[in-house]
């Protein structure tokens, strides 16, 4: 099923679809992808300004992962259309994700899905951009799913905004492809993971770290068939067509 333009309708009905789409995805990661002892819960944000309510843990008190414990984890390097890489230090502050955890304690990683709210002010984004990095400072790892084109506020898409916190360098997108899918590594050389989408394209799995090299794949085609299969038909219909139905 291709991805669709969620530009066509209101903010508010994507989220939704953000909301429902953030269930199936953690609960594909549950259902055997994910080395035991490790889980994804939907936790909920409380605001642009959030207080730390995912609990950032230091990273000296890492836990030993067993890889080996079922999932589907691999320590083989993603392969995604670009990667980026540096080991510079980050000097910067930090609706529903997914959370990562190891027993229901420390985060291993967040899985965020952008939604129009987040990039609707420079504030916001801001608040978007430092609080990604500052989840890279505390070496947690991040999958970014942004279904939206670039804003005056991103010109050339939030995932450039987050790198040049790290390094600063050229990003454009391929030509055709203005929405973006980007894993992050948090390790001590983070790396970024890209893969450039547009609307009509098949979904890719992408890539979820949960330590410097061990990562598991998240269904993100899958899980959106099936979020996109369960909403109302007046809301699919208004998607497909950009045409809202008429009140009674």
């Amino acid at each position: 099923m291709p991805l669709h333009d969620w530009t066509r309708v209101p903010s508010g009905l994507f989220h939704h679809f953000h909301q429902s789409w953030s269930i199936r995805v953690a609960d594909a990661l549950n259902a055997g992808i994910l080395p035991s002892g490790i889980a994804a819960l939907v936790e909920q944000r409380s605001g642009p300004r959030e207080p730390d309510v995912l609990a950032i843990e230091s990273r000296a008190r890492q836990d030993r992962l067993d890889p080996d414990v079922g999932g589907v984890a691999t320590r083989q390097p993603p392969v995604t259309r670009m990667t980026r890489r540096s080991d510079k230090e980050i000097y910067a502050g930090r609706a529903n994700r997914i959370v990562i955890r190891h027993h229901l304690g420390r985060i291993l990683a967040v899985i965020e899905i952008l939604s129009p709210g987040n990039k609707d002010s420079r504030a916001a984004i801001r608040d978007f951009v430092d609080k990604t990095v500052q989840f890279f400072r505390e070496g947690i790892h991040v999958l970014l799913l942004d279904l939206f084109p670039p804003t005056p506020r991103d010109p050339l898409g939030i995932h450039k905004l987050i790198w040049d916190e790290i390094e600063n360098e050229p990003f454009e997108f391929p030509l055709g492809k203005d929405r973006i899918l980007v894993s992050y590594e948090s390790s001590d050389a983070r790396t970024a993971y890209i893969e450039p989408v547009a609307i009509g394209d098949v979904l890719p799995d992408m890539p979820l770290f949960l330590t410097g090299s061990l990562h598991v794949p998240v269904p993100l085609e899958s899980t959106y068939q099936a979020t996109w299969a369960a909403v109302p038909w007046e809301l699919r219909q208004a998607v497909e067509t950009g045409v809202l139905p008429q009140p009674d």
